[in-house]
């Protein structure tokens, strides 16, 4: 396995959690990994009327800092831009649109530790 495999395998670990962590809040996972052009938004879900756009940062630890601080302005940016195009293609309408961020710190030997963040750049 490869540095990149590793942390490709560690990324699709975190986006499953942070998907089940959701539903679990009651939220619908409408799309994972959706792509628009060069962008790509981990998860799209529903929460009631709302249409979300998730950003998952999944890390080993802290030695790059946590994993929200990750996001910056410019992805941020790139996830509003992101939420319109899904809203402008979908079927339905949304009653709002919001982008949410989940930070998880999964290491090697222990439980990930989850932290999400509702409406970060809304």
């Amino acid at each position: 396995m490869t540095m990149t495999d590793g942390r490709t395998g560690l990324a699709r670990r975190g986006e499953a959690l942070a998907a089940r962590h959701l539903a679990g809040l009651g939220m619908e996972v409408l799309e994972r990994n959706w792509r628009h052009g060069r962008a790509e938004a981990d998860l799209v879900l529903r929460d009631g009327a709302a249409l979300v756009i998730c950003e998952v940062k999944t890390r080993r630890g802290l030695g790059y800092g946590d994993p929200l601080e990750a996001i910056t302005v410019t992805k941020a940016r790139r996830l509003r831009q992101l939420a319109g195009a899904y809203v402008s293609q979908a079927d339905e309408g949304f009653g709002e649109v919001r982008v949410d961020a989940v930070g998880i710190l999964w290491p090697d030997d222990g439980r990930p530790q989850l932290r999400h963040v509702r409406g970060v750049w809304s």
